[in-house]
This record gives C-alpha cells, sequence and structure tokens, in this order.
C-alpha cells in the first residue's frame, strides 16, 4: 500500500484499479450531491512553486467537497529551498496539517518531502512527473470505454513529466503506450527503462501517424512546458510535424478519441476543429482530476503514516 504519491511507479496496478473504483464512486455521490465527508476537519498544505488552475480549483474544491480545508502555500510564501530547507517546511507543516500536496519544479523536492515528513505527500506536478494528471486520463478513458486493459495509447509530442506519468501509468494498467516525437525530445531513459523492465509495451517513435494507427488514445501536452518558455520558438520549429490535427485524426481508428492535460495552446499542439470535437475527452478528464485526487487523499490521508 502506498504511502505518498510522488511517483506513479509508487502505485500497483491494485492501487490503481481501487483508486479508480473510489473516484468513480465519489464522482457519483458528488452528481447526486450527497455528501462524503471522508476527511472531516483535516487539513491539507497545498505548496505551489509553478502557477495552476486546475490544480488549485480541484484540491481546495476536493478537500472542501470531504469535509476538511486547505492552505495555500504560494511561491512568495515558502522559498522552499531558498529561505528555508526543504526538509525544514516538511518538519514544520507535518505538526499542522494531516497532508502536503507540491506543485514545485525539481522533483527532488517532493521527494524528500515525502521522506522526512510524518504525512502523506502527493505529488500535484513537478518537472519530472505529473501523476495525477495521468490518474485523470486514466478515469476518463475508462469512463469512455468502460476498460483499461489491453488499449493503447499514443503520445504525440515531448517527451516530458507528463509523457513520463502515463507512460509509466499504462504498464499499470496493462495498456500499451507509443510516443511519436522529434529526434532530441524524446522521454527520460530511465522512465522507459523502468517501463521496459516491468514488461511494459512500450515503443518510441518519430511518426506520429505510425503512433495513432492502433490508437484508442491519442494525446498531448504543450511542446513548452513551464520553465521551459525561453525555447519556444525552437521547439515550435521542432515539434511542427507533431500536430493533433484533422487530418491526424483520419489516421487513427474511428474509435479514437483525443485529450490534452490542459492548458492548450491552441492552434499549435492541438487545433480547435479536434479540441472542440466530440471525439475530444479533454475537459472530462479536467472534471475527473477532481474526483481522482479526492480518492488519492482518501486513501492517504484516512490512515496514519507508517513511518
Amino acid at each position: 500500500m502506498y504511502e505518498n504519491l510522488v511517483s506513479i511507479d509508487d502505485l500497483t496496478g491494485e492501487d490503481v484499479g481501487r483508486i479508480l473504483d473510489l473516484a468513480d464512486d465519489l464522482k457519483t455521490k458528488f452528481k447526486a450531491y450527497e455528501p462524503h465527508r471522508l476527511l472531516d476537519g483535516q487539513s491539507l498544505a497545498m505548496v505551489f512553486e509553478k502557477p495552476s488552475l486546475r490544480t488549485q480549483a480541484t484540491f481546495e474544491i476536493g478537500m472542501s467537497q470531504l469535509g476538511g480545508h486547505t492552505v495555500y502555500l504560494g511561491p512568495d510564501h515558502i522559498q522552499m529551498g531558498k529561505r528555508e530547507s526543504v526538509g525544514d517546511v516538511g518538519r514544520n507543516l507535518e505538526r499542522w496539517v494531516d497532508g502536503i500536496m507540491a506543485r514545485t519544479f525539481k522533483h527532488e523536492s517532493v521527494a524528500e518531502l515525502a521522506e522526512v515528513t510524518r504525512v502523506p505527500v502527493i505529488n500535484a506536478l513537478t518537472d519530472h512527473e505529473h501523476p495525477c494528471q495521468a490518474l485523470a486520463l486514466a478515469q476518463a478513458v475508462r469512463n469512455h470505454f468502460g476498460d483499461l486493459r489491453g488499449r493503447t495509447i499514443a503520445y504525440i509530442g515531448d517527451g516530458n513529466n507528463v509523457a513520463h506519468s502515463v507512460m509509466l501509468f499504462a504498464v499499470k494498467a496493462e495498456m500499451k503506450f507509443r510516443l511519436a516525437g522529434p529526434k532530441g525530445y524524446e522521454p527520460d531513459q530511465s522512465v522507459v527503462q523502468t517501463c521496459i523492465d516491468q514488461g511494459g509495451d512500450i515503443e518510441l517513435l518519430n511518426s506520429p501517424e505510425n503512433a495513432v494507427a492502433e490508437a484508442d488514445v491519442i494525446y498531448t501536452d504543450v511542446w513548452a512546458s513551464m520553465g521551459k518558455e525561453h525555447e519556444a520558438d525552437r521547439r515550435r520549429r521542432a515539434f511542427s510535424g507533431f500536430q493533433i490535427n484533422s487530418k491526424l485524426m483520419d489516421a487513427a481508428p474511428d474509435r479514437a478519441i483525443v485529450s490534452h492535460c490542459l492548458p492548450a495552446h491552441r492552434g499549435e499542439e492541438i487545433t480547435d476543429s479536434v479540441l472542440d470535437s466530440e471525439r475530444c475527452v479533454a475537459f472530462d478528464e479536467a472534471e475527473c482530476r477532481l474526483h481522482v485526487q479526492k480518492a488519492v487523499m482518501v486513501e492517504l490521508m484516512q490512515r496514519p503514516k507508517t513511518k
């Protein structure tokens, strides 16, 4: 049983299934206006080094629906690792709150928080992974198709933090993963090797058409993630042939759906005609962020940390 969610690799396949089942149950309760105050009176510290719409809104709203409350700690509040060490921030917060959510640049910061604190830590995005996003995609795909096992995800674009988490998730869910991007922008080889070592069906390609040929799900993210905006022009040129548009969707099976982790740069990695189409579940996925994060918080915060 996982004690923190720092990486998708912290989870087993059974953990993933249980989280998605609980998320579906919480979503049903939410839609029926049925109270589900499973974390009544508990507190979540939200540590932000990067801006956010979906992450801040869904964690705040989710904790409120679960009967708890949040404390927002923005970039100017803590300056973690500068004004105060990561470890000391964690050792203070653990005395006051029941859980910590952290959205940071360095993956090591979230990993260190999880290591030193006695309350659960949830990775709400680092430069290396975005596990909550992968779980939201999983719930959206499962809600659409009814199952995950054996399906194929085609990821088009940068081998970034989102790609890492989606690739790791695909292995846990016994899905196939295909990534198509330009040379020089591949995912971290250590993540690829971890997936292969766990028996994952992984292919790295340079042709988006080949990647989507048997896809059930086509996925993308911005070409220049937060912190890489200075590379935007160079990346725009490198990724110019990797846009998800109507022509690429025509190369995919009719059953294929498309999604995006958002925010989207319309007209760059995805066109309006695809993002606004009936085949797109990006905004369903954004809705799922609320429910999978609630499920993770319930699983982690309803029980004491063992260390």
